[in-house]
């Protein structure tokens, strides 16, 4: 309408990164240009697979305790950055999530169901795939904490660890090879897609 030949739909992207915890903007700015992304979450469901509601209960537990005002614009922010499920060109997408994160009570029973929901949803899209860790597989190479591992479009490997607000993407060839050698072993050792929606389906039925 306004013939701005697409400059304000560029604005808008600055303006939801904007509303993004500041520690975190610099990931999220190299994450909607990846080619493929992989992650392993043990604590929680991955904010590009969060429902809206889920995603309010994250930052309403936030401590020290956030305004309205500020856990709308977060949670706004966390559904946008979701866009790159579905962008075109298509990203290669993995997500590994532990059991306990599926089974901890985010928010109320219809939240967790809409949530286990929005999981087996995202999980048949093509470029998506989302396997659980089951609780009982003993030791395994995540228990070190959360990662991210990201191609760019320009074909460099990075890396992204977060823990108590402080975020760090990581740039050392050795490092993120490092990553790729324990994110190997995990996607080994966790259920496959289809025992993962089994598993997810089970969890939704216990409610």
């Amino acid at each position: 309408m306004l013939e701005a030949g697409g400059v304000l739909e560029v604005l808008q992207d600055e303006v939801d990164r904007a509303k993004l915890p500041r520690f975190f903007r610099n990931f999220a700015l190299i994450e909607a240009n990846v080619v493929s992304r992989f992650s392993y979450d043990p604590l929680l469901v991955p904010g590009l697979l969060q429902t809206e509601e889920y995603a309010r209960a994250v930052f309403a537990g936030h401590c020290p305790p956030l305004s309205e005002e500020i856990i709308d614009q977060h949670t706004e922010a966390r559904l946008s950055r979701q866009k790159l499920l579905t962008r075109l060109p298509l990203a290669e997408l993995s997500f590994i999530v532990s059991e306990e994160a599926l089974r901890n009570p985010v928010g109320d029973a219809e939240v967790m169901r809409g949530q286990w929901q929005r999981l087996l949803d995202v999980g048949a899209l093509r470029n998506v795939e989302v396997q659980v860790m089951p609780a009982a597989s003993g030791f395994h190479s995540g228990l070190n904490g959360p990662f991210v591992m990201m191609e760019t479009g320009e074909h460099h490997h990075l890396g992204y660890i977060e823990s108590q607000e402080v975020g760090c993407v990581v740039h050392d060839p050795a490092e993120v090879s490092a990553f790729g050698l324990r994110y190997g072993k995990l996607r080994s050792q966790a259920l496959n897609g289809a025992e993962s929606a089994r598993l997810i389906e089970r969890l939704a039925g216990e409610t």
